[in-house]
């Protein structure tokens, strides 16, 4: 946007007092402990309007001040990772030419919730598969012709149970399980269109990357489509970071997962 830090934090506080930014309640319990803390800005009731006006974009008429009110700190903290890590792949793909396309540009409108969807495994049960954000990086192959790469987001906190007994609870291994069965039931083709896909996992530690890369070693296929990193590669170029694959002691530089299509099927198919 321009301007100094101080400037834009003051823009911030205009745009909330006027009613077209709001501060989310759940935040007050930080500054009650004492410290400092950034501020989280959600929509106000007068920002639909305002980004349909001006830069055409448009935005469901909802009560945005409601919303923001009764938001709990678990949520806001997730989808401030979620935040995180996608403006942290924004700014690279600014920085090395490369067109991010987020889920409203990937030609899927007309479908009514699109990236939701169930799968069955083995005995039968029904499991759903709702990511936390769904993109596409566009760059040109060596032939000039332009290729995409998809991905699904799953930001971990680490307050989700890696593995629990009972797949009718919630845990990690219960969406590792659920991305496999749609990689080998074709589910991504079928209803997506999609050729191929990774799904990204950011997480809080290094200690959490490795839980999580042990249980998808005990998956029976599909290793190469899971990539894990924390939240250390939010701060560099993330495109060459090297991010741990769906097995103990294997990593990949996220830069070859995007270009190298080849190999992603290859590897997606160990």
């Amino acid at each position: 946007m321009g301007g100094s830090p101080q400037q834009i934090l003051r823009r911030l506080k205009l745009l909330y007092h006027h009613g077209y930014l709001e501060r989310p309640r759940a935040q007050l319990q930080y500054y009650e402990r004492g410290g400092s803390r950034s501020i989280a800005y959600g929509l106000g009731d007068k920002s639909g309007t305002c980004l349909k006006n001006e830069l055409g974009i448009a935005v469901h008429h909802d009560s945005w001040d409601e919303k923001n009110h009764v938001i709990g700190r678990v949520f806001l903290e997730h989808a401030l990772l979620v935040a995180d890590v996608m403006v942290a792949i924004e700014l690279t793909c600014r920085k090395r030419g490369i067109r991010l396309l987020y889920e409203d540009q990937l030609g899927f409108q007309t479908e009514r919730q699109p990236f939701r969807w169930k799968v069955k495994i083995n005995g039968g049960q029904k499991l759903g598969v709702i990511p936390d954000r769904v993109f596409a990086l566009e760059f040109p192959d060596t032939n000039g012709t332009n290729q995409r790469a998809h991905f699904f987001l799953e930001a971990d906190r680490g307050t989700m149970p890696v593995a629990r007994r009972n797949l009718s609870q919630t845990s990690f291994r219960r969406k590792l399980l659920a991305y496999e069965a749609t990689w080998t039931q074709n589910l991504h083709r079928t209803r997506l269109g999609i050729h191929r896909f990774r799904v990204l996992t950011v997480t809080t530690s290094a200690a959490r990357v490795n839980s999580l890369v042990e249980a998808c070693s005990q998956l029976k296929s599909g290793h190469g489509l899971f990539l894990f990193a924390d939240q250390s590669i939010l701060t560099g170029d993330i495109l060459m970071e090297r991010w741990r694959i769906g097995r103990p002691g294997r990593d990949r530089r996220f830069k070859r997962v995007v270009t190298d299509s080849d190999k992603c099927v290859t590897l997606a198919g160990k």
